[in-house]
C-alpha cells in the first residue's frame, strides 16, 4: 500500500468566525464558509475542514480542547486502499464512507480516514541562491510577492501519553517510516509513498516542555511554503492583520531541516508555515537525539529560554534492531 500524504485535516473549534478569519488571512483558499462548518483548500488539493467542538462529525476522540479530532490520509490507488481496509478490519470497527473511503478510530486516540486521492499538480518556482563566489542568479532580482498561498499539508502533530506506542501502530498497521526519534521527546514517521522527513509526530504529553502538561491533545500542523519570502511574506501579512506572533520568531529545526514559525491558532494549537525540509527515502538511516533540544533547532530569531545554553552536539544513528524497535535497545 502507499499512503501519500494528508488529504485533510477536520478541526474541532469553539469560535468558528474567529478561526474562518484566521485560516482566510493565513493564505487559505475558501471552499464553503457556512453557518456550522467552513473549508478550505491548499494547492495540491488538500482540505482544512472547520467544525464546532460539539458537532457529532468530531465526536470519537480522545483529545482535549479544541484541534485537530480527524486526519484523512491519501491513498494512491483504489487497490491500496482495499488491502488497507482488509487489515484493519480485523480488529478495528469501520465506517464506511463514499468511493471506498472509510473511517477509523485508533488506539492512539486520534480519528483516522482513507480515501484514494491523487493531489492535484502545481508549480514552484523557488528562486536560486546567490553566495559569495557562488552566482546562480545574475541581473534578476528575487520575486516580489503580494500574497502567501500554502502548498501542502507538510505535518500533524499530536500530544500523546504512549508516543512509542503510537509509533509502533503507525508503523505496524498503517506501513508507516520512522524517522528519527527525539529522546523521551516524540518519535517522527513518514508515510510510505511520501517523501517528506515526517507526515505525523507523537510527541511525548508528559515532555519538560511548555505545553505538555500530560493530557493527550493536538498540537500544531505544518503547511508547506515554496520558500523564505513567500513564508515570510506570510508571517507580515498575519501581523498586519492583528494575530499574536510567534514567541520565538523564525527558526530552523535541525532534525529536518525545515524553517519554521508557528502561529498561536484560534482553532486549537498552532499553524506552522514550514519551508525547505529535509525530503527522504527508504534508503535513510534513522538517528537518535539524546539531547532532544540539540534537535529541536539550528537557530531560531528570538532564544527562548530553554535555548539559552546551548544544548550539547549528541545523536547517533539507530542500528537496524534499534530501527524495528523504535529506540536503542539499551533502554530495555
Amino acid at each position: 500500500m502507499a499512503i501519500i500524504g494528508i488529504r485533510k485535516l477536520r478541526y474541532g473549534v469553539e469560535d468558528l468566525g474567529a478561526c474562518t478569519r484566521f485560516f482566510t488571512d493565513f493564505g487559505l483558499l475558501p471552499l464553503a464558509l457556512e453557518p456550522a462548518r467552513a473549508i478550505f483548500s491548499l494547492a495540491n488539493g488538500s482540505i482544512v475542514e472547520l467544525l464546532a467542538l460539539d458537532d457529532p462529525a468530531v465526536q470519537g476522540h480522545e483529545m482535549v480542547g479544541a484541534g485537530v479530532k480527524e486526519v484523512t490520509w491519501g491513498v494512491d490507488t483504489m487497490a491500496c486502499l482495499s488491502i488497507l481496509r482488509a487489515g484493519l478490519a480485523s480488529d478495528h470497527a469501520i465506517e464506511d464512507g463514499i468511493d471506498g473511503a472509510f473511517r477509523i478510530r485508533t488506539p492512539v486516540g486520534v480519528l483516522m480516514s482513507f480515501e484514494q486521492w491523487r493531489p492535484t499538480a502545481f508549480a514552484t518556482a523557488p528562486d536560486p541562491i546567490n553566495a559569495p563566489g557562488v552566482i546562480n542568479r545574475l541581473n534578476t532580482h528575487r520575486k516580489w510577492r503580494r500574497v502567501a498561498r500554502p502548498k501542502v499539508i507538510n505535518h500533524v502533530v499530536f500530544q500523546v501519553t504512549e508516543f512509542e506506542v503510537a509509533a509502533l501502530y503507525m508503523r505496524e498497521r498503517l506501513g508507516f517510516r520512522l524517522t528519527d526519534v527525539q529522546q523521551g521527546f516524540g518519535c517522527y514517521l513518514r508515510a510510505d509513498g511520501s517523501n517528506h522527513h515526517h507526515n505525523i509526530l507523537f510527541l511525548n504529553a508528559r515532555a519538560p516542555i511548555p505545553g505538555c502538561d500530560g493530557e493527550a491533545r493536538f498540537d500544531h500542523a505544518n503547511f508547506g511554503m515554496e520558500d523564505i519570502d513567500e513564508l515570510m511574506i506570510g508571517v507580515n501579512n498575519m501581523v498586519r492583520q492583528g494575530w499574536e506572533e510567534s514567541r520565538i520568531g523564525l527558526g530552523r529545526h535541525r532534525i529536518d531541516s525545515a524553517l519554521f514559525y508557528y502561529f498561536p491558532c484560534p482553532a486549537g494549537g498552532e499553524a506552522e508555515y514550514g519551508a525547505d525540509a529535509d525530503f527522504l527515502d527508504d534508503s535513510w538511516v534513522p538517528r537518535y537525539f539524546t539531547t532532544p533540544l540539540f534537535a529541536y533547532a539550528h537557530f531560531t530569531h528570538h532564544i527562548p529560554e530553554f535555548l539559552r545554553v546551548p544544548p550539547p552536539w549528541d545523536f547517533r544513528y539507530l542500528t537496524e534492531a534499534e530501527v524495528q524497535a523504535g529506540r536503542p535497545l539499551s533502554v530495555d
